[in-house]
């Protein structure tokens, strides 16, 4: 009986909605870190594009609810939407943590941390725009693999991040402030990982 029924090719629009929106995101986060005298604009951008996130999730989960044959199992296309949508929640913490902890200058190292997160979310883009045809698997895998050298990448710069703050930064509400946008950056890329590790396990599931 099932196979009558027709297969819902919409997941992979909405996915593909969603990965856009993270790397717009992005960009807009590491033109905020470049220029904080931009943080209001910069801020509102991240959190409009976020918003229709939101809304791309729910309008997911709900056609998860109502499809009786989906092209991806459910555990699947639930934890990339979800996955995906903790991205762009993280970019706008980082946006509302600058704000709130009232932060004048960020150091080249989050101005790094800034720019692999645009090449991650990019990576995370290019990776689901692939992901409705099998025949993409090997390239999917190899997109997963950057994805996942780009997060050790921003590993390496978050500790000598934390390293010359402690060194060099005397104020300790500097180095508190600081520290938590470190953090913050550098869980983008953790999720752009997690994210990237969902697509791996469906390309070697469906492959």
């Amino acid at each position: 009986m099932g196979r009558l029924l027709p297969r819902e090719g919409k997941f992979f629009d909405l996915f593909n909605q969603h990965a856009t929106l993270a790397a717009q995101a992005a960009v807009e986060l590491q033109e905020l870190l470049a220029d904080l005298s931009q943080l209001e604009l910069r801020s509102r951008a991240i959190e409009k594009n976020e918003k229709q996130a939101d809304r791309i999730t729910h309008e997911t989960i709900q056609l998860l609810h109502r499809t009786f044959i989906t092209p991806l199992d459910r555990d699947e296309i639930h934890g990339l939407i979800t996955g995906m949508d903790d991205i762009l929640d993280l970019m706008e913490d980082v946006a509302t943590c600058i704000f709130l902890y009232d932060v004048k200058a960020v150091t080249p190292e989050a101005q790094k941390l800034g720019q692999i997160c645009v090449t991650c979310t990019i990576k995370v883009k290019d990776a689901v725009a692939k992901l409705e045809s099998m025949d993409n698997a090997d390239a999917i895998l190899k997109i997963c693999g950057d994805i996942d050298r780009l997060e050790s990448e921003a590993d390496y710069v978050f500790r000598s991040a934390l390293a010359r703050l402690f060194r060099e930064e005397s104020d300790a509400k500097q180095i508190l402030k600081l520290k938590e946008v470190y953090q913050l950056l550098e869980s983008i890329t953790d999720k752009c990982e997690d994210v990237a590790n969902v697509i791996e396990g469906i390309v070697l599931e469906n492959a």
